[in-house]
């Protein structure tokens, strides 16, 4: 199977590698799928208040491209029920979804057009002991997304993740 390392020159993705022999799964994301409350509701906060497009959608799931994967949110109780898992509603939610802006202030303008729409920020952005520019904003079903600036993530021209630089000389 090609892969974007495969296909592309050492020059362009200088950070490929053959694939491991021993790989089990391959390392990559396709979806994420995100058990809610209200489909509705999700709808209308990600189409308008973030002004994102659904790319497919019926009554019971919606889809959203990001870059190379996809986001799709569903019933939670439909979710675990369709994975035999035993449903509990929590009120605290463990994850943050995340996107990476290129400079500080595209982040302080996204910021400011989310606040103007309504959207609940949880932490406003400021600079971390390792340099990047970070907050949190909510959705309205308490989804975390953490936007800012991360000199350790580059980006590409169209805004995807090119590779993750080391991390192991960092502590707080």
């Amino acid at each position: 199977m090609k892969t974007p390392c495969t296909m592309a020159l050492p020059a362009v993705l200088p950070f490929c590698k053959p694939p491991a022999k021993n790989n089990i799964m391959e390392q990559r994301l396709s979806i994420i799928t995100i058990g809610v409350d209200s489909l509705p509701a999700i709808r209308d906060f990600y189409e308008n208040k973030f002004g994102w497009k659904p790319v497919a959608v019926n009554k019971d799931i919606v889809f959203y491209q990001t870059g190379g994967s996809l986001i799709s949110f569903f019933p939670a109780k439909v979710l675990m029920d369709d994975a035999k898992v035993p449903f509990s509603p929590t009120t605290t939610r463990h994850y943050a979804l995340a996107q990476i802006l290129p400079t500080e202030q595209e982040v302080d303008a996204l910021y400011a057009e989310l606040e103007q729409k309504g959207v609940t920020i949880v932490k406003r952005p400021v600079k971390t002991f390792f340099g990047a520019y970070t907050g949190y904003v909510q959705d309205v079903e308490g989804n975390l997304w953490d936007i800012g600036t991360n000199p350790l993530i580059p980006l590409d021209k169209n805004g995807n993740v090119i590779r993750h630089e080391d991390i192991s000389h960092l502590e707080q």
